[in-house]
């Protein structure tokens, strides 16, 4: 699982109010993502990882491999 922080972090140490203004939330809405206060809707995920270049998957940590 990759965290919201750590791809701020992986771009220039993006700041949370730049990372809102690139995907059109507020930074309130950042910031509470990264706490788990809220969770982020299928439209917002779809912008977080079009703009990071990331899968759901890699978000959510549901990217695990199960053996049959």
């Amino acid at each position: 699982m990759i965290t919201i922080a750590e791809l701020r972090a992986r771009h220039n140490k993006m700041s949370q109010q730049k990372l809102a203004d690139e995907i059109g939330v507020s930074v309130d809405s950042v910031r509470r993502w990264e706490k788990n206060i809220y969770s982020i809707s299928a439209e917002n995920l779809v912008k977080l990882c079009k703009y990071f270049n990331v899968s759901a998957d890699d978000l959510l940590g549901t990217n695990k491999k199960f053996s049959a």
